[in-house]
């Protein structure tokens, strides 16, 4: 008897975080820095609302794209923060958290054999969602000498005729890198020129401690030929809630809704009824963890300084990418050692991408006592590997 099995699914690699923790569960007195999840409980008042909403029977359906009232106050946060606007009834979906959006985003726009250009080091689900929509991935290795972002040249380089879409992953994880206004204007360029969509990824935009995250769509002729993704899961720490969203073009937005439809119906509506909450009154709670998050943050790059370990400044996200390149090991063989010998977890930068070799994501979504003890650690194994 031959059991049925899917040889493209059968051909997609394992998440190289998931396999690394695997092996953390069973270990004790681990102190981990893997994980990127907001260490902050969802702001009170949003839960509060999420709350009121069950006391009050709001369990149904929502509409498939999502509660109306949601997707208004999406356009209101975009307008705000972006000035870009979208249509609440015919540009926004509301999806099961961003990784979802990006899923159906790739299934509604891509044939099979076009080309998705995929930056690396990033978010691990980009590549395998590509395939499993039927497109090749083409992946672009940004390089730590330009503080990983993407140059117009990377991206000129890797485009072909069969070339339909460019995901863009700002701020970016795990390198914690951004894109200023003026590498936008660039890309933006190149992909008008030859009529190339993006996917822009902007789940942790009002995490940027330099200058505020300008999305790709607010660049000019750029909003008509972007996807914009962001969600609730890493702002407002409401990584459990799984609700994220999609604003685009209405040609795109209603093949998105059609197969969102068939596979989930629509998204969770006591989420749904908290996000309200959250875009109408969450601002402070925003700005009170992206201050204690940039705390962390300098604080691990003075740490990295301290101990000689070259890293980057980081300016997005909660994650530092420090190079560990001088100790002749993998960025997995130096995981493990550093797992085993001092009890701290971090991930090998190939998890990301084969770019990401020579590299460790460390996430600063900890507490500052766990980050102390950890980099204590860190200073002690790399003191020893120095010997």
């Amino acid at each position: 008897m031959s059991i049925p099995i899917s040889k493209t699914v059968v051909s997609l690699k394992k998440s190289g975080i998931r396999k690394f923790f695997d092996i953390v569960s069973e270990m004790k007195d681990v102190i981990s820095l893997g994980v990127g999840e907001p260490d902050f409980d969802t702001p009170w008042h949003i839960r509060e609302e999420g709350i009121y909403a069950l006391e009050k029977g709001k369990t149904f359906y929502t509409s498939n794209a999502g509660l109306k009232e949601l997707r208004v106050e999406i356009d209101n946060y975009l307008k705000r923060t972006q000035n870009v606007s979208y249509n609440p009834d015919t540009e926004i979906i509301v999806t099961v958290g961003g990784s979802e959006a990006i899923d159906i985003g790739l299934r509604a726009m891509v044939n099979a054999g076009d080309e998705v250009i995929i930056p690396q080091p990033s978010y691990v689900s980009y590549e395998p969602c590509a395939i499993l929509a039927g497109a090749k991935p083409v992946i672009i290795d940004l390089k730590a000498e330009n503080e990983f972002r993407l140059t117009a040249e990377e991206l000129k380089n890797a485009i072909t005729d069969k070339t339909k879409i460019l995901i863009l992953p700002f701020p970016n994880n795990p390198t914690g890198a951004i894109m200023e206004r003026k590498d936008l204007e660039e890309i933006a360029k190149v992909c008008i020129e030859n009529d190339i969509y993006v996917i822009s990824d902007e789940i942790y935009g009002e995490l940027s401690y330099k200058e505020k995250h300008v999305s790709i769509a607010s660049i000019a002729g750029m909003k008509e030929r972007t996807i914009l993704i962001n969600g609730f899961s890493k702002a407002y720490a409401m990584t459990g809630w799984r609700l994220g969203y999609a604003c685009g073009p209405k040609e795109i937005i209603e093949q998105m809704v059609k197969i969102h439809q068939y596979a989930i119906m629509c998204a969770p509506t006591t989420s749904q009824y908290s996000a309200v909450e959250a875009l109408k009154k969450g601002d402070d709670d925003v700005k009170l963890m992206r201050e204690s998050y940039n705390q962390r943050r300098r604080f691990l790059m003075n740490a990295f300084k301290e101990m000689g370990l070259e890293c980057f400044e980081p300016y997005g996200a909660f994650y530092v990418f420090p190079s560990i390149k001088e100790f002749g090991m993998t960025s997995e063989e130096f995981a493990m050692k550093f797992l085993e010998e001092e009890h701290v977890a971090v991930v090998p930068g190939t998890a990301f991408g084969d770019s990401g070799e020579g590299f460790l994501r460390i996430s600063y979504a900890y507490s500052i006592e766990n980050l102390k003890r950890a980099m204590e650690r860190l200073k002690r194994f790399v003191e020893k590997l120095r010997k």
